[in-house]
């Protein structure tokens, strides 16, 4: 049984759902999705926890008191610390971020490692570690001003070629149109998808992607952190981030199934090695 609920943060509200018994682990999603980009895999998880994922701030039913807010990446780490201090208020959780969110549950750790019992981040688009970083300032630069002179698709088109190199099997590039042969509650998720994509690509994709980890903080921590990339995306862009990290914090990158999208691809295998990650 899934319980929704919503949850008043610093200028925001946030529709969360829970399912499960057990210890908490927290779901924070990536990209343009929201709660249920975990359904494929939060209901084998709660045999075993107490289950929670969120719409992010500004995504889908987690709306900004100021739409044009800008973002930052500590306070969405920030609306994940509160959601730990609602449903876990004396026992330190599991954390998984994927994408975006997992750059968020990065900075959670760094920011309230007292309340973290492990985080696995699987591939957080960290640029500013790698080497080329410059060259990926440039590209958001360019998403950007796209976004602004051409709209927001051919924005999306730009963004998917600089994260996968031309592959866009493993990106966060636009959902397809709703299908009305798709079930009800996959057709919504599709369409908050899509509405959330202007937002994701204006405020989210700059912020997080300028983001840079606090790596001595990190090197401190990495003993609760497992750093996740996907075997079907090496050489993608985000890949790319997290293996350089688990380099620099000397901890091995873990591969799980699929690519960037895995938990969606292959739920089944993720759920498995995400369960052996936890323990």
């Amino acid at each position: 049984m899934t319980e929704s609920s919503r949850l008043r943060v610093n200028g925001a509200t946030l529709h969360h759902e829970v399912r499960g018994q057990g210890p908490l682990l927290l779901l924070i999603p990536g990209g343009a999705g929201d709660s249920a980009s975990y359904d494929g895999i939060a209901d084998d998880l709660a045999a075993d926890y107490t289950v929670a994922t969120y719409d992010p701030r500004g995504m889908s039913r987690s709306p900004l008191d100021d739409p044009e807010a800008e973002q930052q990446v500590a306070q969405h780490a920030d609306d994940a610390f509160r959601m730990l201090e609602l449903l876990s208020p004396h026992r330190p959780a599991r954390v998984f971020g994927a994408s975006s969110g997992a750059i968020a549950a990065l900075h959670l750790l760094t920011a309230h490692p007292e309340r973290i019992a492990r985080v696995v981040v699987h591939e957080p688009p960290v640029v500013e570690v790698l080497p080329d970083a410059a060259e990926h300032r440039a590209l958001i630069a360019r998403v950007q001003e796209t976004f602004r002179t051409e709209g927001l698709m051919p924005a999306m088109t730009l963004f998917a070629a600089g994260l996968t190199k031309g592959d866009d099997s493993g990106s966060d590039a636009p959902a397809p149109e709703p299908d009305l042969r798709l079930p009800p509650q996959a057709a919504a998720r599709v369409e908050r998808t899509m509405a959330n994509l202007p937002y994701f690509v204006s405020r989210i994709v700059p912020a997080f992607m300028s983001y840079a980890p606090d790596i001595r903080r990190l090197q401190a921590l990495a003993d609760r952190l497992v750093t996740a990339g996907g075997q079907e995306s090496r050489g993608e862009l985000p890949y790319r981030a997290a293996d350089f990290l688990a380099e620099r914090l000397g901890t091995g990158l873990v591969h799980f199934p699929g690519g960037h999208t895995g938990l969606t691809t292959h739920p089944a295998g993720f759920t498995e090695l995400l369960r052996k990650a936890f323990r």
